[in-house]
């Protein structure tokens, strides 16, 4: 039995800046080119040494059933290997569903991270990135959970200096969900002309809103046309860059200033502010 009995963790969201969806694979996923970026919106997630397992929520409401959930299935994939102990996780869930924030693969991973360490299974950040990838390809991202390029289905990752330290962030998230597989039906995958990381790198944020793009804003916005008219509200408000994340339904604004804490908009919708 481990020394500590109890380990509580706090996964956090991401954002996507950019998304180009550059290719269909063979084995029907795609390949993309994105830059993703943690931000401090985060969930708690505990987890326990116990005499019999359980998984239990609060917060947003998880659809399916518990033992579909990511992190019961990250605690399975580690048992099998190492044959750890039962344990009690809790997770309670504040990052939206279907919000195009990572919030299910942050859970996921944080729940390999923080066994882990509970176990002392001494599994290095590459070690554990394979393990995440097992499980989704958004996941790897959150085990160094630094801004990064991502290729591949997103598993690749390149690590990457952002100017983003002095900016703020307001996340918009409408009262509506968005499947991946819906926003992925009807995209045609295309290779951008321009290198997104050059873009990021050596351009100014301001000037990103002619050059970065998230291509499902195409065929996401003419079904959601509310989503179009927050995106253009956080324009008027002052952003210096505003977009759809991943594949939505989320939409961020990045500010030179504190964004201002009332904006309306002609739709249900949570709304959180972050220093970078």
């Amino acid at each position: 039995m481990p020394a500590v009995h109890i380990m509580v963790v706090f996964p956090n969201a991401k954002i996507n800046l950019g998304l180009n969806v550059t290719n269909k694979r063979k084995d029907g996923y795609h390949d993309i080119v994105s830059c993703f970026v943690p931000v401090p919106y985060s969930e708690v997630l505990e987890i326990i040494v116990s005499k019999k397992f359980s998984f239990t929520s609060s917060g947003f409401a998880i659809p399916g059933k518990p033992e579909e959930n990511l992190c019961v299935k990250a605690f399975k994939l580690l048992k099998k290997d190492f044959g750890l102990p039962e344990v009690s996780i809790y997770l309670h869930k504040m990052i939206p569903i279907g919000a195009g924030l990572g919030g299910g693969s942050a859970d996921a991973t944080f729940t390999l991270k923080a066994l882990n360490d509970l176990f002392e299974l001494f599994l290095d950040d590459s070690l554990l990135e394979d393990y995440a990838a097992q499980l989704g390809s958004d996941c790897p991202f959150f085990v160094r959970n630094q801004p990064a390029m991502a290729y591949g289905t997103g598993n690749q990752l390149e690590e990457i200096d952002l100017p983003l330290s002095d900016k703020y962030l307001l996340l918009v998230t409408p009262t509506v969900h968005i499947s991946t597989a819906e926003a992925y039906r009807g995209i045609t995958p295309t290779r951008p002309t321009a290198n997104l990381k050059d873009i990021l790198r050596q351009t100014p944020v301001h000037e990103w809103k002619h050059l970065v793009r998230n291509d499902f804003e195409a065929t996401v916005f003419p079904k959601y046309p509310e989503l179009a008219e927050v995106k253009e509200k956080l324009y008027q408000a002052g952003a210096l860059y505003a977009s759809m994340s991943g594949s939505g339904s989320t939409l961020y604004g990045l500010f030179e200033t504190e964004p201002p804490e009332e904006i309306s908009f002609n739709t249900h919708y949570h709304a959180q502010s972050f220093a970078l």
